[in-house]
């Protein structure tokens, strides 16, 4: 009997086994137990209408536990019978995105857990004085499990082990389910700051195990925490920032690495537990939530435990959000696009929840497509269908259209017709991030409980919420120097037009491969091994520079016994802005990095490329409010564009003159075309 696995990931979705073509992951939400059965139908309909070809649903174990050991999947309540609901989806020729937990969020009270658990105390992640830690959220604010609580894994694995005896039956090819999500947006429960949690016993037990393989012996820990009288049985996690020099940053950033691999942990054992259950052969994906670069969630550490890292999408039509998604989608591409992975959307808002800020229909629209514009394949649309505690989906309640639905079926219609999830965005240009500087930036968070992720998804990064203290490397800090070095060469690409992506030192090899230039900001500490693999890349012909300093510590910010060797690397000291310029100018002619001219400055365009370099789809993008006619120039190979959406007056086919296009850019609005050769 063949163990060949029946779905599998690719770069463009998935590959189900009996199946020629690739699955590509155009997905909605629509959560069963918030409707009426006879409403079901209805729903599934209009979104495989919409162009839908997964269907998304949580199975919340807070709804389907009636008391401890118990669970109602339809026998007393006919909207819990979810494995009629998976029947359904597979009959209209759909497949299905299972998404069980045991976080789920969902506007749900206590984020979909059972009420009896959050008051465990043996389940409650615990503050640094060992309170519970409280979530301050509508409607009932809560104490959040501990994802290190051994109790509050085997009261998860429970849950799994019941949802598999009535769902596991419908894996693919016996049922539609073809992938499942590992519990959900595991950032601590957004109580993610660098002291908020987590003092459980547990965690605190395995802080220590972690400190014993990181470190070869007692007398490393005592120098690396400069205290002689430690012992790995003693140990204790800081519980606020009190460093005042370089030296006393090693317990700090040790504290910052743990919550990686607490997290990265914890999802392994949650991914096991599902293994278990019956949902082996499926492929694994968790989504990370907005901010994901200023929480503790790791990529590199993810991947070794799912099979795919997405992230979630709810941003407003501004320029500052166009820029955190080009930020957070290109990093998100470029990785996967090097693990030969599709970029996909977790969740997309569709529509917004009451007690947020309200995002209107351009919000979303524009939010998706400039997603994509950056390099996403595959999106879930949250939601599709509309229910409690959410405003604005395409498919209202009862499963009827609304007028957003054309707009997203026009969507999924261009993006079949021209096979989008077989494109690629060559990006030539990366900025790289290494880990080190993140957890950094999160050790060093000047605001206390307000959390570094509240700073980014504003669109703020370590400029506006780290402290200022150089801690004696410098005459400005680490976090700040490298924000700034980065922000800078941003700039001047943007200025040029070049395609570029940010990349993650966490996930080095797969967010540089192709790139012909790499730019990374070593401002603060970093690992002996990672200057080692810039060294690799350059060795390799691609161009490496660094800066805006040469770091004289290693990744904990422990003084190193040698020098970084940066032989073969180019070395930027400082920030200046035309010295930038001229670097950025200097590589597009030695190195021929493409570029798009645009005017006005304010309006971005991508190019996307098929199998054999042919550009397919171009993307122009107006995150401002007010309409602008813009000029774009796309380079040899595109001599007329195509109108995909049909939503402005000059939707026919516009040809180029003198090797530009005049376009129409209605406020707060992203055109996609097909491309024509000349």
């Amino acid at each position: 009997m063949s163990n060949t696995p029946h779905v599998t990931l690719c770069r463009g979705g998935l590959r189900l086994s009996g199946k020629d073509d690739v699955l590509p992951l155009y997905a909605g939400a629509m959560h069963y137990w918030r409707h009426s059965p006879d409403e079901w139908a209805r729903g599934l309909d209009e979104m495989k209408a919409m162009g839908m070809r997964l269907v998304d649903t949580y199975v919340p174990w807070g709804v389907h536990e009636t008391r401890q050991g118990h669970f109602d999947f339809g026998e007393h309540f006919a909207r819990l019978d979810v494995a009629r609901f998976v029947e359904m989806v597979g009959e209209r020729g759909m497949y299905l995105i299972l998404r069980p937990g045991p976080h789920i969020n969902a506007e749900l009270t206590y984020f979909g857990v059972p009420e009896r658990i959050v008051w465990t105390a043996e389940c409650q992640a615990r503050s640094p004085k060992g309170n519970p830690v409280i979530l301050p959220i509508v409607p009932v604010a809560f104490p959040v499990p501990s994802y290190a609580s051994d109790a509050f894994h085997d009261e998860t694995a429970l849950w799994f082990e019941a949802v598999g005896k009535e769902l596991a039956k419908y894996k693919y090819p016996n049922g539609p389910i073809v992938l499942l999500q590992v519990d959900n947006e595991g950032a601590l429960y957004f109580r993610d700051g660098p002291y908020d949690q987590d003092y459980h016993p547990d965690a605190v037990h395995a802080f220590r195990q972690f400190l014993r393989a990181k470190y070869p012996r007692v007398a490393a820990l005592r120098s690396a925490w400069q205290d002689r009288t430690l012992t790995f049985a003693t140990v204790e996690p800081p519980r606020r920032f009190d460093a005042e020099t370089a030296d006393e940053l090693a317990p700090h950033l040790d504290w910052m690495e743990f919550h990686e691999e607490l997290l990265a942990s914890a999802m392994g054992r949650f991914a096991s537990a599902l293994e278990t259950a019956g949902f082996d052969g499926l492929p694994t994906f968790h989504n990370f939530p907005l901010a994901e670069s200023s929480t503790p969630l790791n990529s590199g550490r993810f991947a070794d435990v799912v099979d795919l890292v997405a992230l979630d999408y709810y941003h407003a039509a501004s320029p500052s959000s166009h820029a955190t998604i080009l930020r957070r989608t290109t990093e998100l591409a470029a990785r996967c696009q090097g693990q030969d992975l599709p970029a996909f959307g977790a969740e997309v808002g569709a529509g917004f929840p009451p007690f947020f800020a309200p995002l209107d229909e351009a919000d979303s629209l524009y939010t998706l497509l400039a997603a994509l514009a950056y390099g996403l394949r595959g999106f879930n649309l949250y939601m599709a269908v509309d229910r409690d505690r959410w405003v604005g989906a395409p498919i209202d309640p009862m499963g009827y259209p609304r007028r957003l639905a054309d707009d997203y079926n026009a969507l999924c219609e261009a993006l079949e017709a021209v096979s989008f999830h077989e494109l690629t965005r060559r990006v030539p240009v990366r900025l790289l991030v290494p880990r080190a500087l993140r957890r950094l930036a999160r050790a060093m968070h000047a605001f206390g409980p307000v959390t570094p992720a509240v700073f980014a998804v504003a669109g703020a990064g370590p400029t506006e919420s780290c402290y200022e203290d150089d801690f004696g490397l410098a005459e400005v800090s680490p976090p700040l120097a490298g924000d700034s070095f980065l922000r800078a060469f941003e700039r001047a690409l943007l200025v040029r037009g070049v395609p570029f992506a940010y990349a993650g030192g966490e996930s080095l090899d797969a967010g540089t491969a192709g790139a012909s230039w790499v730019v990374c900001a070593t401002a603060s500490g970093v690992k002996p091994a990672f200057m080692a693999s810039l060294r690799r890349l350059a060795k390799a012909g691609v161009r490496v520079t660094v800066g805006p300093r040469v770091p004289e510590r290693d990744g904990g910010m422990r003084p190193l016994g040698k020098p970084h060797d940066v032989e073969g690397l180019e070395v930027e000291l400082g920030a200046d802005p035309a010295r930038t310029d001229a670097l950025v100018a200097r590589a597009i002619e030695e190195l021929g990095l493409p570029t798009f001219a645009v005017d006005p400055a304010d309006v971005h365009v991508t190019l996307h490329e098929d199998r054999t370099g042919a550009p397919k789809v171009a993307f122009v993008m107006n995150p401002t409010k007010e309409r602008v006619v813009a000029t774009v120039a796309l380079g040899e190979g595109v001599g007329a564009l195509r109108d995909l959406l049909g939503r402005v007056r000059d939707r026919g086919r516009i040809v180029a003159v003198d090797g530009a296009f005049t376009i129409e850019l209605p406020p707060r609005t992203v055109r996609m075309f097909g491309v024509d050769a000349p």
